[in-house]
């Protein structure tokens, strides 16, 4: 059973498994390998020269593999709540975790037949959006939402970020107390 398991490894999904498995939470990312970062070339991502999608998907993955987060490459077909956990079902296999966080991107098929509360969306040509509270938990218990799904802008720099931040809002509900990482410059 892993502490968390995120569907979606584009920037949200990856960002928010960095946070979860350098907190030391045992972390599953599914990755079907749709985000639509892969068609970016990005110019405006603070602290990073240009990037290509592609690399800066590379990139995070690394970053959160290091951490111990492990990618499988599959789609998630099916999500099932219980009191105490979540269980996904994929193509080729069912994988249980504690809480869950959704990183699908502009894709909500699997949060509405799991019956998660939407709402419609705000940016351009994003119909409907994953409804959530100030924290990131949808209407499912023990299922979190970040990202371009969750109604954040579409640019990669902000679902980074709010997946880092619902995974820290994971990380302090799993620890009973406000978790923070901040690394400081080794002397």
């Amino acid at each position: 059973m892993y502490d968390i398991i995120i569907i979606g490894a584009g920037p949200a999904g990856s960002s928010a498994g960095l946070f979860t498995a350098k907190a030391g939470k045992k972390t599953l990312i599914i990755d079907n390998d749709q985000s639509i970062t892969k068609r970016a070339w990005i110019e405006n991502h603070y602290g990073a020269a240009d990037i290509s999608g592609p690399d800066l998907l590379e990139i995070g993955k690394n970053q959160a593999k290091k951490f111990g987060a492990e990618y499988v490459s599959d789609k998630a077909v099916s999500l099932v709540a219980s009191e105490s956990s979540v269980t996904v079902e994929t193509e080729n296999g069912k994988y249980e975790g504690g809480q869950l966080i959704l990183a699908t991107g502009l894709v909500l098929q699997l949060a509405e037949s799991a019956g998660i509360e939407t709402k419609p969306g705000t940016e351009p040509r994003v119909k409907s959006v994953v409804s959530t509270d100030a924290a990131g938990k949808t209407s499912l218990p023990h299922v979190w939402a970040a990202g371009a799904c969750a109604g954040v802008s579409l640019h990669t720099i902000i679902t980074a970020g709010d997946g880092a931040r619902v995974a820290i809002n994971v990380i302090s509900e799993l620890n009973g107390e406000r978790y923070v990482d901040h690394d400081v410059l080794k002397a």
